[in-house]
């Protein structure tokens, strides 16, 4: 059969959306890794999946490029918001969306009649290791000592719905993520796996971060991950609290709020183009 999608990307990251609000598509991992690939695909950072909800205005849900599903994106969620609102499903600036990691409300701003960016409460970070889930002791996991492939690292561990690990480098743009990345994605100190976030601190409450998403490999952004690093910023002195915090990525730049009782991410939602595939 023929399905219409939306291709969409917040501040570089990519996904396939499919509106599944009044039809079912299938989401074997087969076929969602085929449509993330670049080559022989549609292409994208994964498959996002728009769904009815009992309890919010929608559900989301993502699909990294392998064919597994994650838990929340931050950078999908703004294109998933700017897709109801633009679509006239949802015409409201103020909206609720469900995700695997809990309901999120989203502020959108307009112009023009067009969502140009949406603005984020992502939830509270979460710093114990055994909710991260990391195998480490203790309260929390900051600039913690570890050996990754043979390598020393001062890791920062914080979950947004989804693990991740943070290390503060002289610099990114030199780094093997290629090589690195794997070897942090698929430590034994993760049992589920880890987002690996690798950050220059550049100025005050400025940051410059590179990524390596597990399931999908480098992106040009992480949304989950700019909150993780701009908490661990906060955490280890680096940035100030219940502040503006810019993360700037390959693909654009991000502000993130880290506060006590939540973290508040914004950023803009793009709309690339229309398609229909063969499912």
């Amino acid at each position: 059969m023929m399905v219409p999608f939306t291709k969409m990307h917040g501040c570089g990251n990519d996904y396939i959306y499919f509106d599944c609000l009044k039809r079912e598509i299938p989401s074997s991992e087969k076929l969602l890794a085929r449509l993330s690939d670049r080559h022989k695909g549609i292409g994208g950072d994964g498959v996002v999946l728009i769904l009815p909800s009992a309890v919010a205005d929608a559900q989301m849900r993502m699909f990294n490029a392998d064919g597994s599903e994650g838990v929340m994106c931050g950078n999908a969620i703004r294109c998933v918001a700017k897709y109801l609102y633009e679509n006239s499903l949802v015409r409201k600036t103020e909206m609720n969306i469900e995700t695997k990691s809990g309901v999120r409300a989203l502020e959108l701003f307009v112009e023009n009649g067009s969502v140009s960016s949406v603005k984020v409460d992502m939830g509270r970070a979460e710093l114990r290791p055994e909710k991260i889930p990391v195998k480490l002791d203790g309260d929390n996991v900051i600039a913690r000592p570890v050996n990754v492939g043979g390598t020393a690292y001062n890791i920062t561990c914080v979950s947004m719905g989804n693990p991740h690990a943070v290390v503060f480098c002289d610099s990114v743009d030199g780094l093997d993520l290629c090589r690195i990345g794997p070897l942090f994605e698929n430590n034994e100190l993760f049992p589920d796996r880890v987002n690996a976030e690798f950050v220059e601190v550049i100025g005050k409450n400025a940051l410059k971060m590179r990524v390596w998403e597990r399931g999908s490999g480098e992106t040009l952004a992480c949304g989950t991950g700019a909150c993780a690093a701009a908490a661990a910023a906060v955490l280890n002195g680096y940035a100030e609290k219940d502040a503006d915090v810019s993360v700037r990525l390959p693909g654009g730049e991000l502000t993130v709020r880290y506060t006590k009782e939540t973290v508040y991410l914004t950023g803009n939602c793009v709309k690339v183009f229309d398609g229909k595939v063969e499912i």
